[in-house]
């Protein structure tokens, strides 16, 4: 009895251990399953996906953004970059206003400590002749000067590309009327045609509109100086004259003559008229080199107020 009840015993075991065997890859498979279900139903968000869904674009429409962006700092409190105005076509960075010209016609410093022994270099009548404008511009580049060229409206017409010569060497371009003549007995429809003609075809020719005005021969008057401001123009003689224009061509010792007549006037803030002769280019780079061995340096008109005070 004994023996037969563990026999019994013995086959029941072995029964049970056949079952188990049998479900032995079911578990695993079940629990593989969901796993694999979860991970395809529900992927983590990407960055580029959670970018494009604040920024209410899709990751197609990225592409076409992108170009867009900058490579150059823009200004903001973050990256402390400066505000000032970059270079637009080549030109300079905004200058500042640090001068002002006075009832005298001298360039006058806006604020203690601005160096007032400065010169404003001008040359009136042009422009006229490649031969003359180049050697001017290279003696101003030598010395690291800005100058006003003051320029006829019939002279421009006729050689808008000296114009455009003047303008592409750093000149800057003041308005001097359309056919010097004197303005002051003029209507005041006359004067103003003389002036914004020459406003107009500054413009066309140099993409710039003048901001100086000289009348010839000193002598605008009254109406003068009213369409001159009307137009956003600083009025101005000059205080010191090199007397260029009165020296002859086959006249000896020009070049010492000119800067006698120059220095001899000399004071800080002199407006020195000068004008597009082959006497005057000839003479410029000695003239320059004095007024730098006095002390001088030449002031950027760009850098002078439009308003005399």
């Amino acid at each position: 009895m004994g023996k037969a009840t563990s026999a019994l015993l013995l086959s029941v075991l072995l029964l049970s251990a056949c079952s188990n065997g049998g479900n032995g890859n079911a578990g695993p498979d079940m629990t593989a399953q969901p796993t694999a279900a979860t991970t395809q139903a529900a992927p983590e968000p990407s960055a580029q996906a959670i970018t494009s869904a604040e920024a209410g674009t899709t990751p197609e429409t990225l592409p076409s953004v992108s170009p867009a962006v900058s490579s150059t700092p823009q200004p903001s409190a973050e990256n402390g970059t400066s505000t000032s105005k970059e270079p637009i076509d080549g030109a300079a960075a905004e200058i500042p206003l640090l001068y002002h010209m006075n009832k005298n016609y001298d360039i006058i410093p806006n604020e203690d400590g601005i160096n007032k022994k400065v010169v404003l270099l001008t040359f009136d009548d042009g422009p006229k002749d490649a031969d003359m404008i180049n050697p001017l511009m290279d003696t101003l580049d030598k010395h690291r000067a800005k100058a006003i060229f003051f320029v006829n409206g019939y002279r421009v017409k006729e050689h808008p590309d000296l114009l455009k010569l003047i303008h592409t060497r750093g000149g800057i371009i003041g308005n001097h009327s359309w056919d010097h003549i004197v303005l002051k007995d003029k209507s005041y429809a006359e004067v103003k045609k003389q002036i914004e003609d020459v406003q107009d075809i500054v413009k066309k020719v140099t993409g710039e509109t003048p901001q100086f005005f000289r009348p010839p021969h000193g002598a605008g008057g009254d109406v003068g100086k009213k369409i001159a401001a009307e137009n956003g123009l600083l009025y101005m003689t000059w205080s010191v004259g090199s007397l260029d224009w009165e020296m002859k061509e086959k006249e000896t010792g020009k070049t010492a003559k000119l800067i006698k007549n120059v220095t001899d006037q000399l004071h800080s803030g002199s407006n020195i008229l000068m004008h597009e002769l082959p006497w005057t280019v000839e003479a410029l780079d000695t003239l320059l080199t004095t007024l730098e061995g006095k002390g001088y340096t030449f002031v950027d008109p760009r850098s002078i107020e439009l308003k005399m005070r």
